[in-house]
């Protein structure tokens, strides 16, 4: 009776808990609602299995309790038991996953007009570039990775040459538009997450991932990586702006290009070798 008691108590704290917890997840700041609510489903189904089967443990426990001259009853088989025990396990498989697999087509379908941005990932920092005026990005190769070009931009592509590069940490985006964001790493597995955006993808070396989202609320907004890195694995954020459309131009409007970079570091090393 005590361990039935203790049972019923964990079930009851588990639900309390549950409702009046303070960690639940931020406010949204992009379209995936879909994933909140798939989240919420996913926690219904489960939650409702937990809470039935402990409930029944402490049925079983009360009911079956040792009585003096009570005996057991063996029944190795109950196919009316077994079937309805599968039936329910399908449905609420079925419920768990159909969700799912919607919000993951539609996770995967990027808009025809969609912008496109790189995030670059490298222990333990962010990098971001962005396309020039001809709204093409550049083609990349590990192996054109060095000091004076840290993302590996292609410089025999002239699609690159305008290419923006931003080594700041801090990715401005315009609000509502969407945006397809072209995941890259340079060396081990990352995680490209923000919390109010709920999209995250992994950056895979040797791979480009991707992953969407229209931006529905302007400010700043924390970039974590959510794979381990290495030790600086804590320390790899970065900032990520949504604001007006005019903001964005003229914050874009800023930055440097591939070429103008490489132009750059050229005129550097040219004046270091002078003196």
């Amino acid at each position: 009776m005590i361990f039935a008691l203790v049972v019923v108590l964990v079930v009851v704290g588990s639900v309390v808990f549950h409702l009046v917890s303070p960690w639940w997840w931020t406010p949204i700041a992009s379209n995936w609602g879909r994933i909140d609510d798939m989240l919420t489903i996913t926690f219904w189904v489960t939650g409702a299995g937990f809470v039935a089967v402990l409930l029944f443990m402490a049925y079983c426990l009360v009911r079956f309790r040792h009585q003096e001259g009570r005996r057991s009853a063996y029944e190795p088989e109950n196919q009316k038991l077994e079937a309805w025990l599968a039936g329910v396990t399908t449905v609420a498989v079925l419920i768990l996953l159909a969700p799912g697999l919607l919000v993951w087509g539609q996770f995967i379908t990027v808009p025809k007009d969609a912008m496109e941005v790189e995030a670059v990932g490298v222990q333990w920092q962010w990098s971001f570039r962005f396309p020039g005026a001809d709204n093409k990005l550049g083609s990349t190769d590990p192996r054109f990775v060095d000091s004076t070009n840290p993302m590996g931009l292609n410089p025999a592509d002239p699609s690159g040459q305008d290419d923006l590069l931003v080594t700041s940490g801090d990715m401005h985006l315009p609000h509502g538009k969407p945006v397809k964001v072209l995941l890259r790493s340079l060396d081990v597995l990352h995680d490209f997450y923000v919390p109010e955006f709920r999209a995250k993808m992994d950056l895979i070396p040797g791979m480009v991932t991707y992953f969407w989202f229209t931006p529905t609320r302007n400010g700043e907004f924390e970039i974590l990586c959510a794979a381990f890195c290495g030790v600086g694995h804590a320390h790899m954020r970065g900032k990520v702006v949504i604001e007006p459309d005019g903001d964005y131009q003229t914050w874009l409007s800023s930055q440097t290009s591939f070429a103008q970079s490489r132009k750059s570091e050229a005129t550097h090393d040219k004046r270091a070798s002078v003196e």
